[in-house]
């Protein structure tokens, strides 16, 4: 990394470190990260873990000879993914980095930060603190270096995951997992490690971790197998997709419903905290299972951060990320995963019975528009609609709802010149033309009311 306040600008976002690798992230700036960040934290100890991308380890080692610089113990994970890194800070209660990329040749690395617990740094929690230190001088060496502690911890972080989902006593459960060459290839076999249920591993080796590799066939080897259940993660094990015995795939409005319902059993009357872009079939299943829906931004920091303050059991994100108040509130794939096996093997009925119904309304996934000027097409949109009879808010974008149940979102994306539209109604048709009449407004050739 070229140390100019303009990388340091480009690569501190508002939820952590993203660059190009070599052009805009390398060994000097992970170095410099890992020390701004003794620094930040002032903490004895500091976990570093990265995933499986070529690049990661070298870019891990770096981060943490920074810390080692500053005077402070390194405590060496390994590889893991962003849950793992959340068991270790929560566990152990040590601030924490990963080191992590996007999916595809060339897709950007970044670098996660929490703080002790499991808390995420974030802009306005010390990652402006790190941007400045990044913009500045080469931080001055200790005298006294800190300590590599070699501490891989995957089967730890496994069995703490098993320990909150009851598998006892569930019949013989036979999963296709499809690990897309990423992480999930190190971590499935030992999170669902169970007498009861059979793995059917997929793209568990090395390999070309392009794009929409990982799933792209799993309804097809689920069908082959005879399998209940298939689960396809990403690189990083971030998000899981999963289709049901019949190859089909599950929404992740039908997971909400299926994970929230057994959370609440076990507190029942709770707070759900969802994303305002999330179904409402699925808030309707929060609330028939006795759950208090509580709508929240867009984005992991505002997700967890509200069930913190309200106590919630369990949150959920449309994007597929799901939530966990015994995680430290954090998301994890595999835990979500590991409910669906429980759900399966308890109840002894098939996946597609246990999901009918909560894939009800039509939704037109998400929508990008690219736009001069974001914040005049937010501002269009709002002129729009307050003329009709939706009811408008301004909690993230400008979201309309409508008496018939019918509703649309627009956000401004972090990119600019973009927009990002999602829209859902009670049937195809009505979807269709609110989603077209939404688009006509954002591109600035509204119809006439």
């Amino acid at each position: 990394m070229r140390e100019s306040r303009g990388t340091a600008e480009r690569i501190v976002g508002p939820n952590g470190i993203r660059g190009r690798v070599p052009d805009e992230l390398d060994a000097g700036g992970a170095y410099r990260t890992g020390a701004a960040f003794a620094l930040l934290t002032g903490a004895p100890v500091i976990a570093v873990a990265h995933d499986l991308r070529g690049s990661s380890p070298a870019l891990a080692d770096a981060f943490a000879q920074g810390v080692l610089d500053q005077g402070a113990d390194a405590l060496d994970a390994g590889p893991g993914p962003a849950d793992c890194l959340t068991y270790l800070s929560g566990y152990l209660d040590v601030p924490g980095a990963l080191v992590t990329a996007g999916h595809g040749p060339g897709a950007p690395h970044g670098i996660r930060l929490c703080r002790a617990g499991a808390v995420p740094v974030t802009e306005g929690t010390g990652l402006e603190a790190i941007r400045e230190r990044l913009a500045g001088p080469r931080p001055a060496l200790t005298d006294q270096p800190g300590s590599v502690v070699r501490a891989p911890v995957l089967d730890d972080y496994a069995r703490h995951l098993r320990s909150l989902v009851d598998l006892s006593g569930i019949r013989r459960v036979r999963v296709v997992v499809d690990a897309g060459h990423g992480i999930a290839a190190l971590t499935a076999p030992r999170a669902l490690h169970h007498p009861a249920v059979e793995l059917v591993p997929v793209r568990f080796g090395p390999g070309n971790d392009r794009a929409g590799q990982a799933g792209w066939d799993l309804g097809e080897r689920v069908r082959r197998s005879g399998a209940d259940l298939g689960l396809a993660f990403d690189t990083g094990a971030d998000r899981c997709r999963a289709v049901d015995e019949r190859g089909a795939a599950i929404s992740p409005a039908a997971v909400v419903a299926l994970v929230a319902a057994r959370e609440l059993a076990r507190r029942p009357g709770a707070a759900v905290v969802h994303d305002l872009i999330t179904s409402r079939a699925a808030i309707e299943a929060v609330e028939e299972a006795g759950g208090i829906p509580l709508r929240s931004r867009v984005g992991r920091s505002a997700i967890r951060s509200l069930m913190a303050e309200q106590g919630a059991a369990f949150g959920a994100a449309a994007s597929g990320r799901y939530y966990f108040r015994d995680f430290w509130c954090a998301d994890s794939a595999m835990l979500a995963a590991l409910h669906l096996v429980a759900e399966l093997g308890e109840t002894g009925r098939r996946l597609s019975e246990l999901v009918a119904g909560h894939d009800r309304y039509p939704r037109s996934g998400e929508i990008g528009v690219r736009v001069e000027d974001p914040m005049a097409a937010l501002h269009r949109v709002a002129t729009y609609f307050a003329a009709t009879d939706a009811e408008l808010d301004r909690l993230d974008g400008v979201t309309g709802e409508f008496g018939d149940g019918s509703w649309f979102n627009v956000r401004a994306a972090r990119s600019a010149h973009l927009v990002r539209i999602h829209v859902e109604a009670e049937a195809p048709a009505a979807m269709e033309a609110l989603r077209d009449r939404v688009l006509s407004v954002v591109t600035a050739s509204a119809p006439a009311r």
